[in-house]
Formats: C-alpha cells, structure tokens, sequence
C-alpha cells in the first residue's frame, strides 16, 4: 500500500472492532467481581484494534480518560468491547470503547463503561506517523467526531493549567 493509500480519509466502519471476554475467576476480586485493571486491560486492547485498523501501523496508548464502572461483572458473564476510531488528528486518534455485559443464559445486556482513548501511531522505531482523516457517516459519529474536539481541547488546556501551577509552586 502506498503511503497516499495510507492517508486517504476513511470512515469510521472502517475501524470497527468487536472483542468479547469470558470473565474467569482469575479476573475477579474475592467477590468474584471482574477487577478494575482487568477491564482497564481490555479496553486497552479493545482501542488498540480500532487504532490499528483505521492506521494501519503501530498505535501506542498515549491517555485514557476516567472510567465509571456502572454496574458489576460477574465469573461466567461475558464482557463486549466494541471500538471505533472517533476522529484522527496529524498523529493520533481519540478511539472511543463501549463496554457491555452479557448473561448468556438469560441474554440480558447491560452498559458497565465507555472509554475514550488516545493512540498515536508510530513506525517500528516508535517515530510519529501520519493517520488518515476519519469521516463520520452516521449521526452518532458525527456527535463523538466532535465530542472528540471538545475533548482534546479540554485536555491540553488541564494541561496547560497543571505546567501553570507546578510553575507558581516553583517559584
């Protein structure tokens, strides 16, 4: 593929990506809940395949943001991870992940979490790479392309905000 194949604009079906987990209980704390870091693990995992798909190159984690953890995951339940990139910038892509759990006896699915993440993509020497623009089809794409703004420019203005105050306290 050439690198202008790699730069076209693609939409966001294009990064799909759906993982399941079977929570076993080496992933749960005594009360046989799954852990937090678990989960924080597969969402990892689960963004990593839509930053992957969309870039078709190495994709590092570079944040995450907060997680509510919004009902319990339970030994036996299955836990869905479903990814998509939400909007690319020059380097990165904020990858949003969407976190069900499924009772396969009563097929019951519930939301535990969604997840918005970083990634930025890099060769095999871990130099920045270019990604291709993403195009946003549906209306709920088009709401996280733009939520996805939103959330950069919040992020790098906590930053600026924290480089501020560890400035003053040096001082």
């Amino acid at each position: 593929m050439s690198n202008d194949d790699n730069l076209r604009p693609k939409p966001v079906s294009e990064s799909k990506s759906e993982m399941i987990e079977l929570v076993l209980p080496n992933d749960t704390n005594p009360l046989g809940a799954l852990l937090g870091g678990r989960l924080m693990h597969w969402i990892d995992l689960a963004g990593a395949l839509a930053a992957h798909r969309h870039s078709h190159s190495y994709a590092v984690t570079a944040s995450m943001d907060h997680i509510d953890f919004l009902v319990p995951v339970h030994v036996g339940d299955m836990v869905i991870l479903q990814s998509a990139v939400n909007r690319a910038f020059r380097t990165s892509m904020e990858v949003g992940v969407r976190v069900l759990v499924e009772n396969y006896i009563s097929g019951s699915r519930q939301k535990v979490a969604t997840a918005y993440l970083t990634f930025v993509a890099v060769d095999r020497h871990g130099r920045r790479l270019e990604v291709p623009p993403v195009i946003p089809e549906t209306e709920e794409e088009k709401r996280r392309y733009e939520g996805a703004l939103r959330r950069r420019e919040a992020a790098r203005s906590e930053r600026e905000r924290r480089a501020a105050d560890r400035g003053a306290r040096q001082e």
